[in-house]
């Protein structure tokens, strides 16, 4: 299967899960689409705009960092991020991330159910 980037869903959410400004999602697939994919989308924060802390229960989500600088919550430890890193969450750990910089942060997201 191919998904052309037109023919992905943008979507925007304003201080999602309590966080700050607005979080944009291109869904790579509609969620629930694919068996075991809760979530497959390329997230953009704008700079100063953050997810809020929030805990994976039976499932396991990972971000691909792209483009930008950040600050993520890794289970109560805040660790810079940049291009290149990969935050893994799951089996009941929590995380949040902020755009610390000053161009937008972008990431690749996937949540895999268990």
């Amino acid at each position: 299967m191919i998904v052309h980037r037109n023919e992905m869903n943008v979507e925007s959410k304003e201080r999602l899960r309590n966080g700050e400004g607005t979080v944009v999602f291109t869904h790579f697939v509609e969620g629930g689409a694919q068996k075991n994919i809760r979530l497959a989308a390329e997230i953009a924060l704008s700079p100063g705009s953050s997810i809020g802390c929030h805990p994976h229960e039976g499932e396991t989500e990972y971000f691909v960092f792209l483009e930008g600088t950040g600050r993520a919550n890794d289970n109560g430890t805040e660790v810079p991020v940049k291009k290149g890193d990969v935050m893994i969450t799951g089996n009941g750990a929590y995380h949040g991330i902020s755009n610390s910089g000053t161009s937008p942060l972008v990431f690749n997201a996937f949540i895999v159910t268990h």
